[in-house]
Formats: C-alpha cells, sequence, structure tokens
C-alpha cells in the first residue's frame, strides 16, 4: 500500500471531543469494558484507554472471536489476563459468550463491592464505560448485552447531556461512549489491518493494493488456505495471486480483461466475513 494512502487524517474533531468527554466522565466510572476485534487485538486498541482507565477495573472483550483463530484467541486472553484485565471472548452479533459478563463484572469489581460494604454502602450499581473504536462491534455488543429491558436516562446529575447511561437492571449502568480513533498511526501495520477489517472507509483506499497486502498477510500467516478456497496456486507474487483469484472467480471487465478490482473486493469480503477460514493477523 502506497505511503500516501495509509496517511489519512484519523483525529477528527468528534473524536478530540469524544476523548475530552471520556476523561471527564472517568471520575464517575468504576470499570471499563473495551470491545477489541478478535483478529487484531492490538491495532483494534485505543492506546490512550491505558492511560485514561489506570486505577480502574478493567474488562477486555475479544468480539468477532468467531472469525479469529482458536488458539490465538487463548492466547490473546493470557495476554490481557497477564495486563491486569479480564477477558472474554464474545460474538456480539450472535450473543455467544455475553452471557459470561455479568460474572465477570462482578469479578472485576469485588474489591470496589467489598470496599462499598464495608462503608455500609449497599446495593450501589456497578457503573461501567463501554470503549471501542468504530467498527469493532461496539454498539452490537451493547445491544446483545443491555437487551430490550434496558432504560435510557440522560438526565442524571453529573451527566452532561449527550451522554447515555443504560440501567441494567439495579446492580449495573452503562455508559456508551463514542467510538475513537488515535491521531497518527505511527506503525503502519496498524492502520492496513485497520482496513483489512473494515474500520477505515474503503472509498479513500485503493481496493487491490488493500487485497494484494491482504494476500501477502495470509499467506505468511495461514499458507494454504488461499489455495483451497479459491482453488489456486500460492505461489509467485501477490499481484499473480490477485490475477488468478480473478480468473477463478471469472471477474472480466471487457472481454477477456481481468477486473482486478473486483476480484481485490470478493477477497476483502470473503476475509470480513471468516469465508477463507478462521484468522488471526497479531501475535
Amino acid at each position: 500500500m502506497s505511503e500516501n494512502q495509509m496517511n489519512v487524517n484519523w483525529y477528527p474533531g468528534h473524536m478530540t471531543k469524544a476523548r475530552r468527554m471520556m476523561q471527564e466522565n472517568m471520575v464517575l466510572i468504576d470499570l471499563v469494558i473495551e470491545v477489541l476485534d478478535a483478529r487484531i487485538p492490538m491495532s483494534s486498541r485505543n492506546p490512550d484507554i491505558d492511560e485514561l482507565a489506570k486505577n480502574k477495573s478493567r474488562i477486555v472483550l475479544l468480539n468477532k472471536s468467531d472469525l479469529a483463530d482458536p488458539k490465538a484467541n487463548q492466547k490473546w486472553m493470557k495476554y490481557f489476563e497477564s495486563q491486569g484485565a479480564h477477558a472474554l471472548e464474545i460474538n456480539a452479533k450472535t450473543g455467544a459468550g455475553v452471557k459470561g459478563i455479568r460474572g465477570l463484572v462482578e469479578k472485576a469489581c469485588k474489591e470496589k463491592i467489598e470496599r462499598d460494604r464495608k462503608r455500609g454502602i449497599v446495593n450501589r450499581p456497578i457503573r461501567a464505560m463501554v470503549v471501542g473504536i468504530p467498527n469493532v462491534g461496539k454498539s452490537t455488543f451493547i445491544n446483545a448485552f443491555a437487551g430490550k429491558a434496558c432504560t435510557k436516562t440522560g438526565n442524571k446529575p453529573g451527566v452532561t447531556k449527550g451522554k447515555q447511561w443504560i440501567r441494567m437492571g439495579k446492580s449495573l449502568e452503562l455508559l456508551d461512549t463514542p467510538g475513537i480513533l488515535w491521531p497518527k498511526f505511527e506503525d503502519r501495520t496498524v492502520g492496513i489491518h485497520l482496513a483489512f477489517i473494515g474500520s477505515v472507509n474503503d472509498e479513500i483506499l485503493v481496493l487491490e493494493e488493500l487485497a494484494t497486502s491482504l494476500l501477502g498477510t495470509i499467506r505468511d500467516r495461514y499458507p494454504g488456505l488461499l489455495e483451497k478456497r479459491y482453488e489456486i496456486s500460492e505461489e509467485g507474487s501477490e499481484n499473480m495471486l490477485l490475477e488468478r483469484i480473478a480468473e477463478s472467480r471469472k471477474c472480466y471487465a471487457k472481454g477477456e480483461v481481468l477486473d482486478l478490482k473486483k476480484a481485490a473486493g470478493i477477497l476483502i469480503d470473503d476475509f470480513r466475513n471468516g469465508r477463507i477460514g478462521r484468522m488471526t493477523l497479531e501475535d
């Protein structure tokens, strides 16, 4: 992918505002629930979160875990637990794993509940903030977790307008926050990984370049999967692979001319929907 392709302005004004809002809200919060994409757990994190949420209980949710490599999911869970967070694999779309979050919330906030009890404060709800960058499935998760029973309340004392508190029974309140991406990707790979999963607007990318980059990544990490899916040889350059996919999927523009853009679209769509196989792109 060409250098100028990935240098997009990632930090529009509303994201700066969202970060400031999060900072102000942290005072009210006991727990931060961070939603990540299990295929790229590091690239789909917001590095600001560690700074903003220090001294808070943490839960990390590996969403879309059904699309990621099961062995890698286990390793990433161990990694986040070693960082002091509680981790869980979920699929917010189907609701898989979502039921386990309640228990995890109580586990993560055990000390807080004990402290409250000692002070004679009983049944004060745990207040959790849900964070996640665009397209990791944060809203889908909130809907799956809160369900229809939740009531949104926006006008509590200490709550500025525009924030959504979601009451989940007596013991838990969720605060939804706008998704925030970080300003500059120091590491180009992060930008490319986010483009693979669709967190970056496809209109600003050259699809063929994104596809060749993805082909190289898949072939390196999961040799044999492309061959199986598209019945092609994995030898040669990434451009050759894309041409073979175009032939295999009969993507022609005019007459005999291969339509590489169409083939790129097919590949990226297949990857995003897990049709090539379960893959994790980061160790």
